[in-house]
């Protein structure tokens, strides 16, 4: 079985890497030939696509997938895989799953209150009115050819090498205090575990919301963090004060509690890693 991964990212890299257990065959993507040649020599057989011209390989590549994971963010120009690739995509003979990688951020600011995939999208700035064009775009194409396309809305990602742990020993870990304010996350192993389950039981035009089971203060995190490793914990600075950038600061515009129970529910999954707490304590266990 032949998986087509475009974007071979950080979770993208997880996600394969659970599939070649399986037994799958990998092409993933990526933007530079160097990053593409490092990883190939990791058994995983890489090619270059930055969003425009089509090599015969990656032709080659779709025709011969039985699925495919798309791992690259829309620009203004909408989705360059979608641009690119629709046509080849919609050609595939062998083509049963393609899953697309959202943000719950499509769902925009929702003054805390508990939210699941019936709750219309209601993107807060430009970057999430594209997703959510993007999204229905890829759910066109499934409707349109028959492809068992599925969106996966992912919370704030956290694993190794990316997480409250790591940021604190390099110095870069903060508390910003807003009250009342929460995040989701959810843990790498566990994006690509619920990802595999999908391969496994595709279900047409699906969305799911892909969280953890506790939304929490940023803070509460980082305290945690400081707790388990025995580092001072950076001083708590009110939201008003903090520096933040334009990105960083359209996060904190936007408080939700995103439900994960329709995933749980239709793959029988449960969490490894139902909350921050969990996650942190794995990743300090495994060294952070």
């Amino acid at each position: 079985m032949n998986l087509l991964i475009l974007g071979l990212g950080y979770t993208a890299g997880f996600f394969a890497r659970a599939a070649l257990a399986q037994g799958w065959e990998i092409t993933g993507t990526v933007r530079d030939a160097d990053r593409a040649a490092e990883l190939s020599r990791g058994g995983i057989q890489t090619l270059v696509f930055g969003g425009f011209a089509v090599s015969r390989r990656l032709a080659e590549a779709v025709e011969q997938a039985d699925a495919v994971l798309v791992s690259i963010q829309p620009g203004e120009d909408g989705d360059p895989v979608l641009n690119a690739l629709s046509g080849a995509l919609a050609a595939a003979p062998r083509l049963r799953w393609i899953g697309y990688l959202s943000t719950i951020g499509v769902y925009g600011d929702q003054d805390g209150a508990w939210i699941d995939e019936t709750t219309p999208p209601r993107p807060g700035n430009a970057r999430n009115r594209r997703r959510v064009a993007v999204e229905q775009a890829w759910l066109d194409l499934g409707a349109r050819t028959s492809k068992a396309v599925q969106i996966f809305r992912l919370a704030g990602i956290y694993g190794p090498g990316r997480s409250p742990l790591a940021k604190l020993r390099s110095g870069h870990a903060h508390r910003i205090v807003k009250p009342g304010q929460v995040f989701n996350r959810i843990h790498v192993e566990d994006i690509a575990a619920l990802l595999m389950a999908s391969l496994a039981r595709p279900h047409p035009g699906a969305i799911y919301n892909v969280s953890d089971d506790e939304p929490a203060p940023p803070q509460d995190v980082v305290t945690l963090a400081a707790e388990l490793t025995g580092l001072r914990p950076p001083p708590e600075v009110p939201f008003d004060a903090a520096q933040l950038s334009p990105m960083a600061a359209s996060f904190y515009s936007e408080n939700k509690r995103v439900s994960n129970a329709l995933a749980k529910r239709e793959f029988g999954y449960a969490l490894r890693y139902p909350t921050y707490r969990e996650g942190l304590r794995s990743l300090l266990a495994a060294g952070e």
